[in-house]
């Protein structure tokens, strides 16, 4: 975990996993590094949280994989699941709901599917596009944390592979083309 900047209140908070997804913004606005995973983004973020001051918002910026074709370019995600939580059997067990959807957004837009396994295979990418049209390990972690902190909370992907073979060889060639994309965006929004 490492946050450059200073959070303040009338400014967002930019939440990266790594520093390749990070490499090309600028020092305009906060930036958290969590590191890869949903353990590592909640804990940073909720650490960071209570610290201190709260940022105006909590936008999380980072690469997700399609898992539909055709997917590319930079995406606002509405809705947010955890595809590696056993919701059902959980509730069985309980009676109480686990892992339910989140949305961070309004109107049209992706669905994205978060957990803790690199998606490179043909198998868990049709069984995830089965309720999702992205997968990345860290946006649910960090709009669950967002959500309890009473902040609002967006989350904006740059796809980066098809989450099939070859993902990973695919993520590090394009993970600085994505980033790039997505510090352009930061830049439109006018911080």
């Amino acid at each position: 975990m490492r946050l450059l900047g200073t959070i303040t209140p009338d400014r967002p908070l930019l939440v990266v996993a790594v520093r390749e997804e990070a490499a090309h913004l600028d020092d305009r606005l906060p930036v958290l590094l969590t590191g890869i995973g949903k353990v590592n983004a909640a804990a940073a973020l909720a650490t960071v949280l209570a610290g201190g001051e709260k940022p105006s918002e909590v936008i999380n910026l980072g690469t997700a994989g399609a898992l539909r074709p055709g997917w590319e370019g930079t995406h606002h995600v509405v809705q947010v699941i955890q595809h590696d939580i056993d919701t059902p059997a959980l509730y069985a067990l309980t009676g109480r709901q686990y892992g339910a959807p989140l949305v961070v957004g309004k109107g049209e837009g992706p669905v994205l599917a978060t957990g803790d396994l690199f998606v490179s295979d043909a198998a868990a990418r049709e069984r995830l596009a089965e309720h999702a049209d992205l997968v990345d390990m860290e946006g649910y972690a960090v709009a669950t944390v967002a959500h309890r902190a009473g902040l609002p909370v967006r989350l904006v992907k740059h796809v980066s592979d098809e989450a099939g073979e070859g993902a990973g060889h695919s993520w590090r060639e394009s993970v600085d083309d994505c980033a790039r994309h997505l510090a352009d965006w930061v830049r439109t929004q006018g911080w």
